[in-house]
């Protein structure tokens, strides 16, 4: 089976972005033939920085490196090294209807969190089916919010083959409903645009500082509180065995329960949780070049995995002659 995701270097990553996706990635590096990369491509239709890019995408690579992504058992590099990623974008965007971009979500959400639309945001739905296609991906595990542009590119894939013949692997999504969208501390969906994350390896301080700013109910400590609709509650038990979270959910149904109290356990519990990837990550940042020296060798990799069926590509519509 073979499995492949990637995450944007818009930022630190965040505790959403581990148990959406990376948590998962890294597990499957044992079973599965993993692809796993750093979009830094796509962070273009945000990030306007190219320091904070170029700092993000080598900070990206040493998360994912401290918390056990193996690059001997996986393909591990940054999109932008290979740029047939770029190439087959090119040649999908001429198999890609105007109105099957019209219809994203992510784009319509993003405008209406007043991003400044450009055509890299617009378009975006095609590069990540470039990304996926080129490498013909089986399995792509995706937040909920994200399956409709595993559709799209399903849709891309099966106009392609439509015209060529057998090209693209239509690609399953790997969804994870109870982690499927995880909360911020203002309740929506954890996202650093929305300044609502808390971040991996934060520093201590400041993780004290975004859990006790989690929004909860205005509900009085003498009374019963729902652990299904509390945006704590749902953080919290991402930290948890099924036997804590039994035990916080009695807490919750019987009087006597303080919000403050679950945010101060919970600011430990994330503190312990993350605490020896914390070690290997200081150790892994005083080495970059041995960081850059990973992802070119996993971006020599990845270049030869994608060789194959970007020269059919180029083959089928012509452009080797």
């Amino acid at each position: 089976m073979r499995t492949l995701s990637g995450i944007q270097p818009s930022g630190s990553l965040h505790i959403g972005n581990y148990f959406g996706m990376m948590n998962s990635m890294i597990k499957r590096q044992n079973d599965d033939e993993l692809f796993c990369f750093i979009v830094n491509l796509h962070a273009l239709t945000t990030v306007t920085d190219g320091r904070s890019l170029a700092r993000n995408t080598l900070e990206a690579a040493l998360d994912f490196l401290a918390l056990g992504l193996d690059p001997e058992k996986s393909c591990f590099w940054v999109q932008g090294d290979v740029a047939e990623h770029a190439e087959l974008t090119w040649v999908l965007h001429n198999y890609t209807p105007m109105g099957l971009l019209e219809r994203s979500h992510s784009y319509k959400d993003k405008i209406a969190n007043n991003l400044t639309p450009n055509h890299g945001l617009f378009a975006y739905p095609v590069l990540m089916a470039a990304d996926i296609l080129l490498y013909q991906a089986d399995q792509v595990p995706v937040g909920r919010d994200q399956k409709q542009h595993l559709e799209i590119a399903r849709d891309i894939a099966g106009a392609f083959n439509y015209v060529y013949g057998p090209t693209f692997t239509l690609p399953e999504p790997a969804i994870d409903d109870s982690l499927a969208v995880i909360p911020g501390v203002d309740g929506r969906k954890m996202s650093k645009s929305y300044n609502n994350a808390i971040d991996i390896f934060t520093p201590y301080e400041e993780l004290k500082k975004r859990v006790m700013s989690i929004v909860t109910d205005a509900k009085g400590v003498n009374e019963p509180k729902d652990p299904d609709s509390c945006n704590l509650f749902a953080i919290y038990r991402l930290f948890v065995g099924d036997e804590v979270r039994t035990e916080l959910k009695d807490r919750y149904l019987t009087p006597g329960l303080k919000y403050s109290e679950v945010k101060k356990e919970l600011v430990e519990i994330i503190w312990n949780y993350f605490a020896p990837y914390r070690e290997k990550r200081e150790k892994l940042a005083t080495r970059p070049d041995d960081v850059r020296d990973v992802l070119k060798a996993g971006a020599a990799k990845a270049r030869r995995c994608a060789e194959p069926t970007i020269n059919d590509v180029r083959r089928k519509v012509g452009l080797i002659y």
